[in-house]
């Protein structure tokens, strides 16, 4: 894993035909790249071969419920937003087997499925899901109870991070403070900007593994007008975010706002299929799931993505704590915003937007977190001045 380099950056500029190069250098080191690429109409994280698979000359444009690709003028690799999947997908798969027993002789083999794992290159990572990562990290690896097959996934990456040098409808990552800069935990990150129809990436190095493999691709130093023009893109992107969600004092709100009649209204339009919790690049809640063969010789344990929008998720003795639609949301919508805060010492989102796109009804978590702050309606008290 890559540990924050605080050392001022030095900026290099690297050309779009050397990203073949790159991807050489990835490969001869032994690492599986994933990035950008279009499938099924819509741009996702899939392994790469070559910089001819990324999506060149695609934007995604992206609303409260809609999604579309289209094709531009600018043949640039990495104008996208947040992609259909996320790199959760590859840290912490959907399915996952966590053990298996085989009868031998008058006992049991174990695997415990703990074996090597592949190194994996992310190339393009988000600012917003390079804090996803950060995040996961924190619960899994840093916290009291380390998830040993996430930890023996993310000790084998390395993270190339992309800056984002525009925003989409449903981004808010600025006010979640994680983008549109990366900045920290990164092996290398750059910039794609052009500059008189000549097209570049201004390069910089946050690891000594991301700065060995910079060394090995063709480079140059970056000119002033070359990182003014990343800089002003950057910026351009953060102040022209339309999409905002005010997170003072959150959670005394959400707290307060219990039993407040706005749940009700989503949940008459919350479908609870848990999209924006399988889309989400923080969310980890599993499910297990034992089983064994015929002969009985073999049994296994798989780890599975589920989510608190199922009724069976909140299963007890007696039935289920969170039986309604209004329940379950409610669920989703503090603990993502509020109580993670109490319980890991971090916001559960991330501003990427994905659960307001991915919304099969455009439910927004930002126009709802909205409501509840403006409305002042509560059945105990009402919103104080320093929550407005």
């Amino acid at each position: 894993m890559t540990k924050p380099d605080v050392k001022k950056p030095s900026y290099v500029i690297v050309s779009p035909d050397d990203l073949y190069i790159l991807f050489e250098e990835l490969s001869s080191n032994g690492y599986k790249i994933i990035g950008p690429a279009i499938r099924d109409g819509a741009i996702s994280y899939e392994y790469l071969k070559s910089p001819q698979d990324l999506p060149v000359g695609y934007i995604d444009r992206q609303e409260a419920g809609h999604y579309s690709l289209n094709a531009t003028d600018k043949k640039l690799f990495f104008n996208y937003r947040a992609a259909a999947n996320t790199w959760k997908r590859y840290l912490y798969p959907p399915r996952q087997k966590l053990w298996e027993a085989m009868k031998k002789n008058k006992g049991f083999k174990i695997d415990n499925n703990r074996g090597k794992a592949s190194r994996l290159a992310f190339l393009g990572v988000l600012p917003c899901d390079l804090s996803a990562i950060n995040i996961l990290d924190k619960i899994l690896i840093e916290g009291p109870y380390t998830d040993s097959l996430y930890r023996n996934i993310r000790k084998k990456n390395l993270i190339i991070a992309s800056n984002c040098t525009s925003s989409g409808s449903n981004c808010f990552c600025v006010s979640m403070n994680t983008g549109p800069r990366a900045l920290s935990s990164f092996d290398l990150a750059f910039t794609e900007i052009i500059i008189d129809k000549k097209h570049m990436y201004v390069f910089e190095s946050g690891s000594e593994p991301g700065s060995k493999l910079l060394n090995e691709i063709p480079h140059r130093k970056a000119a002033k007008v070359e990182i003014d023009c990343a800089e002003s893109a950057i910026k351009n992107t953060a102040s022209g975010m339309v999409k905002k969600l005010d997170m003072k004092n959150i959670q005394n709100l959400l707290d307060r706002c219990f039993d407040h009649p706005n749940w009700q209204k989503i949940a008459s339009r919350c479908l609870t299929c848990g999209n924006c919790t399988m889309i989400c690049p923080t969310c980890f809640c599993s499910t297990v799931e034992d089983i064994t063969d015929l002969p009985g010789d073999t049994a296994r344990r798989w780890r599975s993505w589920d989510s608190c929008f199922t009724r069976e998720y909140s299963y007890i003795a007696g039935g289920s704590v969170r039986h309604t639609a209004r329940a379950r949301y409610r669920q989703w919508f503090t603990h993502k915003l509020a109580n993670w805060h109490s319980q890991f010492g971090t916001s559960g989102c991330v501003g990427c937007g994905r659960c307001v796109t991915w919304c099969p009804v455009g439910i927004d978590i930002t126009e709802e977190a909205r409501l509840f702050r403006e409305s002042g309606i509560m059945l105990h008290g009402s919103i104080s001045k320093e929550d407005k």
